[in-house]
């Protein structure tokens, strides 16, 4: 009889996705109400004119129809603007649309696991399967010793004919603890974010949002605060992500240090980290009466100085500065080198297209000492 299971390679033309109208057109509004900082009416221009070039629509779906499917769906709402004007506004199932798609983008397709999953230095009796096995030892609890592995040792050393299965046969498989993370993202506002005809915000965010939504899905008993610094340093919750803009800003890298410190400290997590997401030198610091010293030129050591001392006591706190440089200057690379070498942290020029797999690679392989 002949046998039709044959095995092999099957090569077809690509064939798209089958989307509805409404998710195709979805997917660019996600992508244009980031860029535009949530900005409804915005987007939607922006949306019009891609409609114009690409042809996104027929008469059969048109933007108008998307809108509409808009509201019906909850994404998008009646609201008054600043100026006390009427307009339209993103909701929260926008804003959490949004940073699903960011992470998806970022950090691919990850499934939801249980609370705390990172991997420490330490294996033996932990709570995380590595894979890895080794023998039997005094003390091993019976539900870690694996079967199928015991079994084969056994009849590769007594045989079938004589079979018998002694302590010497046994292997249990390797484990890992699992730890909580606390961590502060801080991300750089200042007007140099925009200028060069570069967006780097956007970029910054869309790490933002990711970072975000990975954290509550996959280690939902980790803690993430964002901060952002400018001249000043405050915290913005998770939900404002999508509207956060650049302002005429120096770079007050000190008040973002001092900021994110204070808010670890309330952390009962041992484990605590701070990214920080930057493309200049430090350019401001405000001293005790309020006022402000700001040196665009060059290296101010006044300014470069005050950073060193807050990497010091981040260092004595036991907290890590992950530095990620999305601008090569000059200026810049010099102070993140001393500052690094102040806290013991690392740093990383990434430029903007790989700035999330490098924030998600070091978050994921963070490997911290088990405090017993």
């Amino acid at each position: 009889m002949e046998n039709d299971n044959k095995k092999g390679f099957y090569f077809k033309q690509y064939e798209a996705p089958n989307q509805s109208p409404f998710d195709k057109l979805f997917g660019i509004f996600k992508e244009l109400i980031t860029h535009t900082s949530g900005d409804f009416d915005e987007a939607i221009d922006w949306l019009r004119e891609l409609d114009k070039e690409y042809k996104l629509t027929d008469e059969h779906y048109t933007i108008d129809d998307f809108i509409e499917d808009l509201k019906k769906k909850g994404y998008i709402r009646d609201e008054l603007k600043e100026d006390g004007t009427s307009g339209i506004g993103i909701t929260a199932k926008t804003e959490r649309a949004i940073r699903q798609q960011a992470l998806d983008q970022i950090f691919g397709n990850l499934k939801r696991s249980g609370s705390g999953n990172h991997k420490t230095k330490h294996s033996g009796n932990g709570d995380e399967h590595t894979g890895e096995f080794r023998e039997f030892h005094f003390g091993d609890g019976l539900e870690r010793i694996s079967l199928t592995e015991s079994l084969r040792n056994a009849q590769i050393n007594n045989g079938m004919e004589d079979f018998m299965l002694t302590e010497n046969d046994l292997v249990v498989e390797e484990t890992q603890y699992k730890s909580q993370m606390s961590t502060v993202l801080m991300i750089d506002i200042s007007h140099s974010m925009i200028l060069y005809g570069e967006d780097r915000i956007t970029p910054a965010k869309k790490v933002a949002m990711a970072l975000a939504e990975l954290i509550t899905t996959r280690y939902p008993k980790d803690t993430l605060d964002i901060l952002v610094f400018g001249n000043d340093a405050w915290t913005i919750a998770i939900k404002d992500l999508p509207y956060l803009k650049v302002g005429p800003f120096h770079t007050n890298t000190v008040a973002g240090l001092q900021l994110a410190m204070d808010l670890l400290r309330r952390k009962r997590n041992t484990n605590k980290q701070i990214f920080m997401i930057t493309d200049g030198k430090p350019s401001c610091v405000r001293e005790r009466d309020g006022s402000y010293y700001m040196n665009s030129n060059g290296l101010d050591e006044y300014i470069v100085d005050k950073c060193y001392s807050q990497a010091q006591q981040a260092r004595k706190l036991h907290i890590p500065i992950t530095t990620f440089m999305i601008a090569n200057d000059p200026y810049l690379q010099q102070f993140v080198n001393k500052f690094t070498e102040a806290n013991q942290g690392k740093a990383f020029y990434t430029g903007l297209k790989g700035l999330g797999e490098m924030i998600f690679e070091d978050y994921e392989t963070n490997r911290k000492k088990r405090v017993k």
